[in-house]
């Protein structure tokens, strides 16, 4: 499906609506909206921004952007940078596309899907004595085998070269 091409934008237009995007995308997958959009500034950016920076043309608090700030360098999907003379922090996100899919598939796979697996492995022990409890440990035997199965599948992926990863995603895309 072709996407139909708007009007010509400035770069600060265009910088402002890939932001907002991003921060709308990264709020719908769970992520805090403006860790996004910091990360997605941080990826349009040509030189390294201190936190000053990101406050000032994003126009949040300081609090704000030291906590996402954190996050993201938590998630290895931007780091610091030193500056000569400068005693402050500045940072730099990670540009590689698939370097930057894996950081975002290990930090969500961490967050969502191992603790799931854990408490699977917590309810599998529920004895099947009953029809509700034999329903029960059905529900529970399938969602574990379906998720120790995307973790597997998780875990490969990561580890896998990103060359054959990326080539073969777009041949998929084909």
């Amino acid at each position: 499906m072709e996407h139909p091409v708007s009007e010509t934008l400035t770069y600060a237009e265009g910088r402002e609506k890939f932001i907002d995007a991003w921060g709308n995308l990264g709020s719908s997958w769970g992520i805090p909206k403006t860790m996004a959009q910091i990360h997605a500034l941080l990826l349009v950016s040509t030189d390294p921004l201190n936190c000053d920076n990101v406050m000032e043309i994003l126009e949040i608090s300081r609090g704000n952007a030291n906590t996402n700030i954190r996050a993201l360098c938590e998630w290895e999907l931007i780091h610091k940078r030193c500056m000569e003379g400068c005693r402050k922090e500045y940072f730099v996100a990670e540009k590689d596309m698939w370097s930057i899919v894996k950081q975002i598939i290990i930090n969500r796979k961490k967050k969502e899907l191992e603790p799931l697996i854990d408490v699977l492995n917590e309810v599998s022990c529920v004895q099947d004595m009953c029809n509700k409890s034999h329903e029960f440990c059905k529900l529970v035997d399938d969602l574990k085998r379906f998720s120790t199965k995307a973790d597997d599948t998780l875990n490969r992926l990561v580890n896998t070269e990103s060359k054959w990863v990326m080539g073969t995603f777009i041949n998929l895309m084909k």
